[in-house]
């Protein structure tokens, strides 16, 4: 351990995006705090939110936090903790206000409050009918989320460290004594001493071919707590999200559908109405997207290829307005206004004019419901038993509250990581008040080391890119929209030859600085993990529910399956899988129709 230089803080957090940012402007009020990330922090992936942030805050219409609530447990199919998703819906007016007080620059409405959307699986919950609860600054909401709490964060004086790449935990039995992380530019390996670690690093959608996620989300953070015995909770829920950016994966905001866009089939036909004939295209995403993929499969895509069209054009829109007797319009104005980031990636991208032509969409790798498991103040939870590892912490997507259960209502991605990033800060701070620094344990870092020192000198034929490609493949045609024992079954097989093949893949550049290759390569075990998870987790639960669809068991089952999934891995390639007892509430599972 003798190159490694030690850093010692009270906490640290990893991971800078709204979770890990808003983690840090909490815990430093009383705590020394560093944050890692192996990205700039203003390039984190919450900048790429869009629509908005959720919270009944009723500034034009009447809304209540039960609506919000009742609005996340039917969208999650009745999967979600519902002490959990009260503590979300309540807390989400104080933190939006407080956000507006730190100065985020929302929207307003013509009265001044705050402007808000409807938005997928918003509804009012007497009528049915959608309601507007995203608050939203036209569609850069995470954007600004991310600019605002990391100028409040450099006004507190958190520490940053840029570019420090965090690949191992430090875990001694029941206790945690710190990270190690990769300084990029050096190839410099460091440890963060510290009495509390958070995550805050995101998803892994670039486990699949084609995803919103950006190429950093890579699920580092979840890899390594996988690796430190912590079991990852309902893994086999990962939200598809209904309208990519057809082959590009990149995400058109359901603030288009929110400000009355339509979802158009290859016949011209607005097919939702089929599908969820009270809210339409304003179904949650799950429902979405399996309609559009249905819609394909019927032959129905857009000249018979597997995409179909969002229509935000004034004309059609007003068309639609009109036929189902709404009073409001809309012009190329409002949407070049409120859709400014949407307009200018379709004309980018795709060269498409969304107020005269309209856009190829498809479903997209989005979020993963699953993740690290926490209890609501962002503790780490080991088992069936509710057991906390004292000092380790998550939030944000690389953790399961569990709020979104088996599908995520829109907007509750922002929600969520303002609402229990605070709650975990306020929380890691206090337990660094009463715990002690313990020691470090001896040469804390030789393993990760020896690790990164067998990928630089690998001799193997194992070309990276190819296991990747390999493993998005089969990701995608296994464990996508739909799913069943035998396209599942195949996907883990062909996972355990990656797994293996793993072991074979080198790198080409040798050096230390700046080698992304070589951290591309490390990356890509952990993807291989989660991948492999994500299948185990997904073959065994046999019914369908949320992002889970499986077509061998096309009905829910809550008299077997109303219960979340806790896989542990026991060893390489190796996994047992044990179920905790949702937590019911007020909103008893029913028949869910939109």
């Amino acid at each position: 351990m003798a190159n490694v230089k030690t850093h010692t803080f009270d906490a640290v957090i990893v991971g800078a995006g709204g979770a890990g940012l808003m983690a840090a402007l909490y815990a430093s009020k009383n705590a020394n705090v560093a944050v890692l990330s192996k990205l700039y922090p203003t390039r984190s992936h919450t900048g790429a939110a869009q629509g908005g942030v959720g919270a009944a805050l009723g500034n034009m219409e009447e809304d209540r936090w039960e609506w919000h609530a009742f609005d996340t447990v039917k969208g999650s199919d009745y999967l979600a903790d519902q002490d959990a998703v009260d503590i979300l819906c309540q807390d989400a007016i104080e933190v939006v206000i407080e956000l507006e007080h730190m100065g985020l620059p929302f929207d307003r409405f013509p009265n001044g409050r705050i402007s808000q959307r409807r938005f997928g699986g918003h509804t009012n919950n007497e009528t049915k009918k959608p309601v507007m609860r995203a608050c939203h600054a036209a569609d850069r909401t995470g954007h600004m989320i991310l600019q605002t709490l990391y100028q409040q964060c450099i006004k507190q004086k958190v520490n940053f460290f840029d570019e420090f790449h965090v690949v191992d935990l430090i875990r001694v039995g029941d206790s945690i004594r710190g990270v190690v992380a990769i300084e990029i530019a050096t190839g410099e390996f460091h440890i963060f001493h510290s009495k509390a670690v958070m995550f805050a690093t995101g998803g892994w959608g670039r486990c699949w071919q084609v995803t919103s996620n950006a190429h950093s989300l890579t699920g580092d953070g979840a890899a390594i707590c996988l690796r430190r015995g912590i079991p990852m909770q309902d893994m086999e829920f990962f939200q598809f999200h209904p309208t990519g950016i057809f082959k590009l994966g990149i995400l058109i905001t359901e603030g288009v559908r929110g400000e009355g866009g339509v979802l158009i089939n290859g016949k011209g036909e607005r097919f939702m109405e089929k599908y969820a004939p009270t809210i339409k295209d304003l179904a949650s995403r799950d429902v979405v997207s399996r309609a559009i993929y249905l819609e394909i499969q019927a032959g129905n895509g857009i000249d018979g290829k597997n995409y179909v069209h969002l229509d935000i054009r004034p004309e059609t829109v007003n068309h639609y307005f009109a036929k189902d007797g709404e009073t409001r319009r809309i012009t190329r104005e409002d949407i070049e206004a409120k859709l400014p980031d949407i307009a200018d990636f379709t004309r980018t991208y795709l060269g498409v004019d969304p107020v005269k032509d309209p856009m190829p969409i498809q479903p997209t790798a989005h979020y993963a419901m699953g993740g690290i498991p926490t209890d609501v103040e962002g503790r780490v939870i080991l088992d069936a038993a509710k057991k906390v590892l004292p000092g380790l912490y998550a939030a944000g997507e690389a953790a399961c509250v569990s709020v979104h259960g088996a599908n995520r209502l829109g907007t509750n991605s922002l929600t969520d990581l303002v609402v229990f990033g605070r709650r975990a800060g306020k929380d890691m701070a206090a337990f660094c008040q009463q715990a002690n620094l313990l020691p470090l344990p001896a040469n804390a870092a030789d393993e990760v080391i020896a690790e990164f020192e067998r990928i630089r000198h690998n001799q193997g034929s194992a070309k990276m890119f190819e296991v990747r490609n390999r493993m998005q493949t089969t990701m995608t045609e296994g464990v996508s929209v739909f799913r069943t024992k035998e396209t599942v079954s195949a996907s883990i097989a062909e996972l355990k030859k990656l797994r293996v093949a793993y072991q074979d893949v080198g790198v080409q550049d040798k050096g230390k600085v700046f080698n992304s290759e070589l951290l591309e390569a490390w990356e890509l075990g952990c993807l291989l993990e989660l991948a492999e998870v994500t299948a185990v987790s997904a073959l065994t639960r046999q019914e369908s529910r949320g992002g889970h669809a499986r077509d061998d068991f096309p009905d829910r089952d809550d008299v077997n399956w109303l219960k979340h999934t806790l896989c542990h891995k026991v060893g390489e390639g190796e996994y047992k899988l044990d179920y905790k007892p949702v937590t019911l509430g007020r909103y008893e599972p029913k028949p869910r129709v939109y």
